[in-house]
């Protein structure tokens, strides 16, 4: 929420951007989960934080699953960045996301992901120069995916269909 208050008040937290494209922007930063409703596409870019065992803490992403299932529609594409294992997308996320909605993914909806690239006070390895990786469960949605992330990484997107979705889409 911290992060959000700053944006509203036109300050770039991760110095990528700067201050004033945040302030030139049309983006709408708000708390407000309803605001999602009739959105056709939905990153979620949550924390994906170590548990004490080392293994990922999941929490973050299912709980950004639920909001978002509770407020897309048919017709929607729900891309993750969070850094999570694979499956995670398939196996935690998409069956949360079907049962807030009461959606079906390949039919409905459709998910795609794009691990985050950023890594927030490197200097080096900044927006301006990073590849970007861009995926989605069929050919259809990476075409979608590619044109979103082509408006910011016009220089150089990988894309790729995952396949292991398939299931979803039969």
């Amino acid at each position: 929420m911290e992060k959000i208050a700053l944006y509203k008040k036109g300050i770039d937290p991760t110095e990528e951007l700067g201050n004033e494209a945040v302030k030139k922007t049309s983006i709408e930063f708000t708390y407000d989960a309803t605001r999602l409703k009739g959105a056709s596409f939905i990153i979620v870019a949550v924390p994906t934080p170590i548990n004490g065992d080392k293994t990922p803490n999941l929490e973050p992403v299912i709980s950004a699953c639920r909001i978002v299932g509770q407020q897309m529609s048919r017709g929607i594409i729900v891309c993750f960045e969070s850094t999570v294992y694979p499956g995670v997308t398939e196996d935690v996320c998409v069956p949360i996301l079907e049962k807030e909605s009461g959606l079906k993914c390949g039919i409905d909806f459709k998910v795609a992901y794009s691990p985050e690239r950023i890594n927030p006070g490197d200097k080096i390895h900044r927006l301006a120069n990073i590849t970007k990786i861009v995926s989605g469960m069929d050919e259809e949605t990476l075409n979608t995916v590619a044109q979103v992330y082509g408006m910011i990484w016009w220089f150089l997107l990988i894309r790729i269909v995952f396949l292991n979705l398939l299931p979803f889409v039969i």
